[in-house]
């Protein structure tokens, strides 16, 4: 059986937790922009967003007054240190780089970049870029409070087909286990689709099966219920 993160993370942020579970499989990052080797730090896949168009949102969405986040080589990188900024960082548990104006640094294609702010004015927000950019970007909310942005081919679900395709399995013997937004995809692409409690509404209507939510690990007592059913 393989066992695979598929996560929005930063793959320095997700690899401790990986490595800690024991898992040797590919790990899933940035939305499947990024498909690494959690032993090796090898990456496998890496789809960036062009330089011209990540300026392009940056020319959007700076000027609303949202705090942008800019991802390059697996570094955070910021305009200045924020609240926002801070937030998030201290939620990854990683350093923050700041390097002035995005638009001034910016010097290569960035893995993905999230506008952080209020959920309410993010949701107003994913609405516009959704309107603006069309199928030139994949626009998702992670977390309430986490507009992400990247590439139009990324998505959990394309980095679990090329995952598959590598080690040989297929999406009809997959169970996919989701809670948020940007988890679509991934539940799409599973043959079972799994929802905690807590998910978004979007995905429990795509669930076949819904477990109890996050605080009362939902995930853990699927997995512990499919393995006891193999004894």
């Amino acid at each position: 059986m393989h066992v695979i993160v598929v996560t929005g993370r930063m793959f320095r942020s997700a690899r401790p937790y990986v490595e800690e579970a024991g898992l040797t499989d590919p790990v899933i990052c940035y939305q499947g922009a990024v498909v690494a080797d959690p032993s090796t730090g090898e990456l496998l896949r890496h789809v960036p967003i062009p330089r011209a168009m990540a300026l392009e949102v940056i020319a959007e969405v700076v000027p609303l007054g949202y705090h942008l986040n800019c991802y390059v080589d697996d570094e955070l990188y910021v305009a200045q240190v924020t609240p926002e900024a801070r937030s998030y960082a201290d939620f990854q548990h990683i350093p923050i780089h700041a390097v002035g104006p995005l638009r001034d640094w910016l010097h290569a294609d960035p893995t993905k970049l999230v506008a952080v702010g209020d959920p309410d004015a993010l949701d107003r927000l994913e609405a516009e870029m959704k309107a603006h950019f069309g199928p030139r970007l994949f626009i998702s909310k992670s977390l309430p409070y986490f507009l992400e942005f990247a590439h139009p081919e990324v998505s959990k679900g394309a980095g679990l087909q090329f995952v598959a395709d590598r080690l040989g399995f297929d999406s009809a013997h997959t169970a996919g286990c989701g809670d948020g937004e940007n988890d679509r995809e991934l539940l799409d692409w599973a043959g079972f689709a799994v929802a905690v409690a807590n998910a978004h509404e979007d995905i429990l209507a795509r669930a076949d099966l819904v477990v109890p939510p996050v605080q009362d690990e939902g995930v853990a007592i699927l997995l512990e219920s499919y393995l006891h059913s193999l004894t």
